[in-house]
């Protein structure tokens, strides 16, 4: 198994990755279930919401967390939360199965520390082309699943 490394440094923010499993299309159907999902992390975890979007199989997001070794916590809790309010009809692998894992997400995440302006912005910018990039709006203006 991989051996991640997570950089935590304070008062930085972080660009996250969050796929469903099989990239089942899911999460704008249940935008509800999701939202209650981060209302419940919030609960929990002291973290901002800089930048969002939701797509059908995956969310983008920037958070900058109170606590920087926090943000695994809170990816964890948002998953968690919405896997209990939505269920899945995705097949899943039986290793997966025997793990008790809920095939609504991808085990893994994708993280990026924003090291400084220009790199945040960068972020921003591949945040509003995505819903452009996979084809669910020409403008990313149009798409009403984000904070951009």
């Amino acid at each position: 198994m991989a051996d991640y490394k997570r950089l935590f440094l304070e008062g930085h923010s972080y660009y996250i990755t969050i796929v469903t499993h099989r990239r089942n299309p899911i999460l704008v159907e249940n935008i509800e279930a999701l939202r209650e999902s981060f209302r419940e992390s919030k609960r929990y975890y002291r973290y901002s919401i800089d930048a969002i979007v939701v797509l059908p199989d995956h969310i983008h997001m920037i958070i900058t967390p109170q606590v920087a070794s926090e943000y695994p916590k809170i990816i964890r809790a948002i998953k968690y939360n919405f896997s209990t309010k939505v269920q899945s009809v995705t097949e899943q692998s039986i290793a997966r199965y025997k793990k008790g894992m809920n095939p609504v997400w991808q085990q893994r995440y994708y993280e990026h520390t924003i090291r400084n302006e220009k790199d945040y912005l960068r972020c921003i910018e591949y945040m509003q082309n995505n819903p452009i990039k996979h084809g669910l709006v020409d403008n990313g203006t149009k798409w009403k699943y984000t904070s951009l």
